[in-house]
């Protein structure tokens, strides 16, 4: 087993050890200012992502930096209410109210299986926990860390949460196998997929995006439904918000076309991550590998 992150490894189980202590209004006050002071120590990072978001935005420099460090803040109090999971799950109803459930439900119900298209915005944790306390089944998948704990970790506080540990993302065979049992499963698609994406526009900007939702789409007939889980003003609850399943266009099913369906599921994802700028993770370089040149050789 690989245990290269013993500092971290300690440090979060102290901080989790912590944080289920505490009520739950301090406990995520307390992430918040962990993850504020943590911008405070990250000059470098916070400048990337402040340049990043004004571009990417079109926004002044000092509303960027308003945005990141929003960013920072919120990104403390998620973890702290990841941490908290084993606390909290009984109690997603009082944290967590929804929109346009309906098409998620449906398409359960129906057997057809669904995937959540989701971002790393607000906290999608606590959606994958809202959905499985209302009976339905969600799979989260997983991504190995540096240190086998961790991954462990993580997997731990997801089952805690009701969820079921599918895997890794690129692990299509338990992804094709729930989609058929007619069960949901969340994808993030503000990733950078390097090499294994296609080039779409994501906050207007041309990035690497996962092309797994429309291939799935296209082989399987299952729903791919956009939605969101966003703080509200007050710190503490939530909106989980389901859009409509994607369609196709010029009546096309959904992921015949993988480009025009990936560039109009960014589209949807989008609309979300800029109405709820600082609960979005702008210090990772979604961008990269399209800046980097990585696909340059595709269109020469």
């Amino acid at each position: 087993m690989a245990q290269s992150q013993p500092f971290i490894w300690h440090s979060l189980n102290m901080f989790r050890k912590l944080v289920c202590a505490l009520p739950h209004e301090k406990a995520v006050a307390l992430g918040g200012a962990l993850g504020s002071l943590v911008a405070r120590f990250s000059v470098r990072k916070v400048s990337e992502a402040q340049e990043r978001c004004a571009k990417i935005l079109g926004v002044p420099r000092e509303r960027a930096r308003e945005i990141v460090l929003g960013s920072y803040n919120h990104f403390g109090r998620a973890a702290a209410e990841f941490a908290r999971m084993p606390v909290m799950a009984d109690k997603m109803d009082s944290l967590v109210s929804s929109s346009g459930h309906e098409y998620i439900v449906e398409a359960v119900e129906s057997k057809r299986g669904a995937i959540l298209a989701t971002a790393h915005i607000g906290n999608w944790e606590y959606a994958a926990c809202w959905l499985a306390h209302q009976g339905l089944p969600i799979n989260s998948l997983g991504t190995d860390q540096r240190d086998d704990r961790i991954t462990e970790l993580i997997k731990e506080l997801r089952r805690a949460g009701g969820s079921k540990a599918l895997g890794k993302a690129n692990d299509l065979r338990a992804m094709m196998k729930a989609l058929q049992n007619g069960e949901i499963i969340a994808v993030p698609v503000d990733q950078d997929a390097k090499r294994a994406g296609v080039v779409s526009p994501f906050l207007g900007s041309p990035a690497s995006t996962p092309v797994g939702p429309a291939k799935l789409a296209a082989k399987l007939g299952c729903d791919v439904i956009p939605g969101i889980c966003v703080r509200r003003p007050d710190g503490i609850t939530f909106e989980m918000k389901f859009y409509p399943p994607m369609k196709g266009r010029n009546g096309e099913p959904f992921g015949k076309d993988i480009q025009a369906s990936t560039d109009d599921l960014n589209a949807v994802i989008s609309e979300g991550i800029r109405a709820y700028p600082d609960q979005w993770m702008w210090m990772y370089p979604r961008w990269e590998s399209v800046e980097r040149g990585t696909f340059d050789d595709c269109w020469d």
